[in-house]
């Protein structure tokens, strides 16, 4: 028996015939017409619905910061992915409190993308290998950028080795920066966990800087970027050492569509807006390669031999 779509395509032009049949048939053929109709007003291939993305990262600083800092440029990539697509894409932001659960976010599926430091990255593809990176962050054309062990701007400190039987701050137990290149530059140094009075791991890297500036440990891992903005509120500090970190990367979820991926990295990629990219102060994206994270990986088996 044909279907009422089938109908809709093949209907039939009967003679008008003011028989009982006649009246049967029209009735029929008015039943089939209603259908059709109702069939194509419902096909939901027909019917564009709205594109919604949920973007997920984790404080590395205030969470109201992090909202300000990103919100510009992921206004854009929707504004600009609407266009291309030919539908309307919002983005929606999922926050996480701590790096385990932006992690979890990404790995489970509940954010689309996300933007992770660099070990972040490597312990989340560990863990779903279908997770692509869309691009890299560049830093004035480059791949690395700065991560800064400080002590207070007072401090006799001089090298790294000098923090033997010292205190030591610590930044998120999987921040790239804030544990486990600061622990490799340390080991490098002489300094393990067995050599310092304490130390302790405090989240965020403001807090990191904070603590440093207050006296309450001798030294601290932080990002730059942070470091410079402490200093600029005029928060005690100076640089004991710095150390290359690779730029962080932007990620989409396993089976995301292709049409989406694709679409997002080509705004990624091509993005120049020069105030656009200041929001997320950084100059551009690049194209990234899982092997560009080599180093990151080897700097994490490295802190294993920290000791805590």
């Amino acid at each position: 028996m044909p279907t009422s779509d089938q109908n809709c395509r093949r209907r039939p032009n009967p003679p008008f015939i003011l028989t009982l049949a006649g009246f049967k048939q029209a009735a029929k053929q008015g039943a089939i017409l209603f259908g059709c109709a109702l069939s194509l007003a419902i096909a939901p291939q027909i019917v564009k619905a709205d594109i919604d993305l949920v973007f997920g990262t984790y404080a590395a600083d205030k969470p109201t910061e992090t909202v300000r800092k990103f919100r510009p440029y992921l206004s854009y990539l929707a504004d600009t992915m609407s266009e291309r697509l030919g539908e309307r894409v919002s983005i929606s932001m999922k926050i996480a409190s701590n790096y385990d659960e932006g992690i979890e976010n990404l790995v489970t599926g509940k954010v689309d993308f996300a933007r992770f430091g660099p070990a972040s990255y490597v312990t989340a593809k560990e863990r779903q290998g279908g997770i692509r990176i869309i691009a890299m962050e560049s830093q004035k054309g480059e791949k690395t950028f700065k991560g800064i062990i400080a002590v207070h701007a007072e401090s006799p400190l001089k090298n790294l080795s000098d923090l033997e039987n010292g205190s030591f701050a610590f930044g998120d137990k999987l921040s790239t920066i804030g544990r486990f290149l600061a622990q490799r530059e340390l080991l490098e140094a002489g300094i393990a966990a067995k050599n310092l009075h304490h130390h302790a791991y405090l989240g965020r890297h403001d807090r990191v800087g904070a603590a440093v500036g207050n006296g309450e440990f001798d030294a601290g891992a932080l990002k730059s970027s942070t470091f410079k903005k402490l200093v600029k509120k005029e928060v005690p500090l100076r640089v004991l050492a710095s150390f290359d970190n690779v730029t962080k990367p932007w990620l989409s979820r396993a089976e995301l569509d292709p049409v989406l991926f694709s679409t997002m990295q080509e705004v990624f990629l091509q993005t120049t807006d020069v105030e656009i990219l200041k929001s997320i102060s950084k100059s551009g994206f690049l194209a990234g390669d899982d092997s560009d994270y080599a180093p990151i990986r080897e700097a994490m088996v490295r802190s294993q031999d920290f000791g805590g």
